[in-house]
């Protein structure tokens, strides 16, 4: 195993790869990222669920003090947890780079990496964690996946710096919810990324169903992202000469670089945590006169009065959907809502109200 002395001391320019007890060394990573309520979870659940044998990590990195997307995957355990079908899931919690080698360092068998972004997060950072640090020794970006919801995509793209990075930094960008957007929309969402990506690779999905092969182990990265940054966001200075000169790197500076492109376009995400049941009418009447029109995205696990099971919540744009969920009920409903200049006091105060009466 790499000790925790030798990966702080660990440099690019004068590791020994063979002195390294990583038989994990040279895994491929895909980067998931894509827009609030896009999809992504989705097509996680998808490769999950259709990878024939291959042992995946999920790195999974929530905006939210709550992590309900890892509770949506299958099943949790705190920071690392292992899957129904072998594969395991670790939350991103201080840095990725510690992540990532909390998953090198297992020495169970992982064919395959994938990083599941925010839906607010400009994926460039993360891709660069992978070439310009020690990982590029130990890790091989493989693509940058963007999920889009083809029906509620416009060219405004909710006047987020973020999203329209997700498209440009994308390798392939797939029109996901093909079966609600019409053969029109879907036709001039397919152009607008043309425009901002020239000579995109394009796929259509619905419920984030593609094939494997066309996504995964395609080898598509590309190692100029690192000149791209400097030309297309220097707003954004990310010092990543850090991580190479010390693997104990600054997470202070990758946590400013996150708040600085959240705080530009204006999301702001609130948690509500409680042990009472909701009122389903109440709560009915909360999504459909009261939630204000800026929150782009809720998503949830709830119990409600009188009913056994447990719900998952998702809420995307004006459209939203309670499943049943048939496992363990959790002791308390966990809600995370997400939107740009939200009155969160108001908010709370209204989701309290949705509460069955002590």
């Amino acid at each position: 195993m790499l000790t925790k002395d030798a990966q702080a001391n660990a440099q690019p320019q004068n590791i020994d790869l063979e002195d390294l007890d990583l038989p994990k060394r040279g895994m491929p990573v895909t980067i998931i990222t894509g827009f609030l309520g896009s999809g992504k979870t989705t097509l996680l659940n998808h490769i999950l669920q259709n990878q024939q044998d291959l042992k995946v990590a999920v790195l999974v990195n929530e905006f939210g003090d709550i992590n309900i997307d890892s509770q949506l995957l299958v099943s949790v355990d705190q920071n690392m947890m292992e899957l129904s079908n072998g594969c395991i899931c670790c939350t991103i919690n201080d840095g990725l780079v510690d992540a990532v080698y909390s998953i090198l360092e297992r020495g169970d068998r992982i064919d395959y990496m994938v990083v599941e972004t925010t839906g607010v997060a400009d994926p460039l950072p993360i891709a660069l964690t992978f070439l310009g640090t020690e990982l590029q020794h130990l890790t091989r970006l493989d693509s940058i996946l963007t999920v889009v919801d083809a029906e509620t995509f416009d060219a405004s793209h909710f006047d987020s710096q973020a999203a329209y990075s997700q498209i440009m930094y994308g390798d392939i960008i797939i029109l996901n919810k093909t079966d609600l957007a019409t053969e029109q929309k879907i036709a001039d969402v397919e152009t607008y990324v043309n425009e901002v990506k020239k000579g995109a690779r394009i796929l259509r999905a619905d419920h984030g169903t593609v094939p494997l092969p066309l996504i995964l182990d395609v080898k598509l990265a590309k190692s100029d992202l690192q000149a791209d940054q400097h030309s297309s966001h220097d707003h954004h200075a990310h010092d990543h000469s850090s991580h190479d000169r010390d693997h104990a790197h600054d997470h202070d500076d990758h946590h400013h670089h996150h708040s600085d492109h959240l705080e530009n376009d204006g999301f702001v995400s609130m948690s509500f945590v409680s042990d009472r049941a909701f009122e389903i009418e109440k709560f009915q009447n909360f999504l459909d006169k009261q939630l204000p029109i800026d929150v782009f995205r809720a998503k949830g696990i709830l119990n409600f009065v009188g009913i056994d099971n447990r719900y998952i919540f998702q809420l995307s744009g004006k459209r939203y959907e309670l499943k049943t969920e048939e496992r363990t009920k959790p002791i308390s409903n966990q809600l995370v809502i997400i939107g740009r200049n939200l009155n969160q006091t108001e908010l709370r105060q209204q989701l309290i109200d949705c509460l069955q009466s002590d």
